[in-house]
């Protein structure tokens, strides 16, 4: 987690980043890009979800190839997974998800939806152990950075932004 938190603060207006594990090693990261894309999908899992699969097609392995690799990925994410990315992970069968603070408007894992925990109808998906808490404080001085500092693509009128030094 402590990886995540300090290369956060390498892009200003980011909040949530996260990295897949395989085997212990960061295979891919990611870090939420929906204000610079300005499209609402583009969540810090999604970003490194695509790319994994996109390597993991580049290398030619089959789609159950790519399922198996998944099924041995553990996540650490800043915050709790939203429902979309909650769901993806449990279509995708990751086997666990680590994340720091609760996401208590969003969260897939426990706060509004428990999606992690999967079901045995064809939607819900496979389900994966799920665990939050970690590092929470720092995760959530984060989001009160991201909160504090305004943000830049907000529609105008908004509220000045504060510039930061980068670290």
């Amino acid at each position: 987690m402590s990886y995540r938190i300090t290369n956060a603060f390498s892009f200003w207006f980011v909040w949530t980043r996260c990295v897949f594990l395989e085997d212990g090693k960061v295979i891919a990261s990611g870090r939420n890009r929906t204000n610079e894309t300005r499209n609402a999908t583009r969540h810090a899992e999604m970003e490194a979800i695509d790319q994994l699969v996109g390597q993991w097609q580049k290398d030619g392995l089959s789609p159950s190839q790519v399922a198996e690799k998944f099924s041995k990925c553990v996540l650490y994410v800043t915050c709790e997974p939203c429902i979309m990315c909650a769901s993806a992970l449990s279509f995708l069968g990751i086997k666990e998800v680590y994340y720091g603070c609760p996401n208590d408007k969003f969260g897939g894992c426990g706060s509004i939806l428990s999606l992690h925990l999967g079901s045995e109808e064809a939607q819900r998906g496979k389900g994966y152990k799920c665990r939050g808490g970690i590092m929470a404080e720092e995760a959530v001085s984060l989001f009160k950075c991201f909160y504090e500092q305004g943000n830049p693509n907000a529609p105008k009128p908004h509220r000045p932004v504060v510039q930061r030094e980068r670290t």
